[in-house]
């Protein structure tokens, strides 16, 4: 997406009491308690940091950011700008433990990448980004769509890791959006997302799959989790599914939209111990929120942090 206009306004940031603001917000309700890191569980997270690496932010700014994600394993994140500086600096506050990997830049002039903790994940071999040969595209189709399935236009990256005895492979997406509300951006969506599922369904029925324990997270643009909403009809058609959104905590900043998922095949779902969606905004900046209308509030984070919010899920690891 374009970059968001910058605040017209200073604040002071104090990133102690920042910090110390969000971590107690993330213990201070079962809802919202994220589980620490341990052997015998995978903390596995995604979120899209908003034109990471076009918008100015500061290093307090990449500061907070960094300690969220601390709080995980891996971090699918979406977004990040063909100038990666802000993305690899993030990497370096976090320290010797955490490495990174990432895409080339493609629609939008956005990369994916992968933040792990190097001490518990491992990489594995099978690394790289989706492309559907032109001569699948006639196979990517659905009831209702007239329109054609001609490539993703960003392409979703794949990477694969181990802990301990588990083996996964990741798909980080961010799936077309284009023009809320049109016909032809929604059918363009739907197929992107069909096109997810669909490559999911054939990785875990393929003999030659480099494993099968599959996961597609990060921004699918999806408006919501309903059997009504195109865009998760065309995501479920293959089988993939989506955990049960108990919590009424939306991953966008509006608090209205479940753009961003973690996505699984049926077999990984005895697997899921929790899982979640961290609402930062209610805690950082608490004297922008008592001091500026909700319109200014809300244009600073989006600026400094994000307009999504990081979306988690804890799996068994034995």
């Amino acid at each position: 997406m374009p970059s968001f206009p910058k605040p017209k306004f200073e604040y002071q940031i104090n990133l102690s009491a920042e910090i110390k603001a969000i971590r107690k917000y993330r213990d201070s309700k079962p809802t919202l308690q994220i589980p620490a890191s341990k052997p015998t569980n995978l903390l596995l997270a995604t979120w899209n940091i908003a034109n990471f690496g076009d918008q100015e932010r500061k290093p307090v700014h990449l500061k907070i950011i960094a300690e969220m994600i601390s709080w995980f394993d891996i971090v699918a994140i979406q977004e990040i700008k063909n100038n990666s500086a802000h993305f690899q600096e993030v990497v370096k506050l976090l320290g010797k433990d955490f490495k990174f990997i990432f895409s080339d830049a493609s629609g939008n002039n956005e990369r994916m990448g992968y933040i792990y903790r190097a001490t518990k994940v491992a990489t594995l071999f099978e690394v790289g980004e989706v492309a559907i040969p032109p001569s699948q595209f006639k196979s990517i189709k659905l009831d209702g769509i007239k329109a054609t399935f001609n490539g993703f236009d960003r392409s979703p990256f794949l990477a694969s890791f181990k802990v301990k005895n588990f083996d996964f492979s990741l798909l980080n997406v961010h799936l077309y959006f284009g023009s809320d509300g049109k016909s032809a951006s929604i059918d363009r969506r739907c197929l992107e997302a069909y096109c997810v599922g669909r490559w999911a369904d054939l990785r875990i029925n393929s003999k030659f799959s480099y494993t099968t324990n599959i996961f597609a997270l990060g921004d699918f643009n999806l408006p919501m989790v309903d059997e009504k909403d195109p865009v998760y009809k065309a995501l479920v058609n293959r089988g993939i599914q989506l955990p049960d959104h108990t919590s009424k905590v939306y991953s966008n900043l509006n608090d209205d939209k479940a753009y961003d998922q973690i996505a699984f095949l049926p077999g990984m779902k005895s697997a899921i111990l929790s899982h979640g969606v961290f609402p930062f905004d209610n805690a950082l900046f608490a004297e922008v929120y008592k001091t500026k209308t909700p319109g200014e509030f809300r244009s600073f984070v989006k600026y400094f942090i994000s307009d999504h919010r990081p979306m988690w899920m804890e799996l068994t690891i034995t």
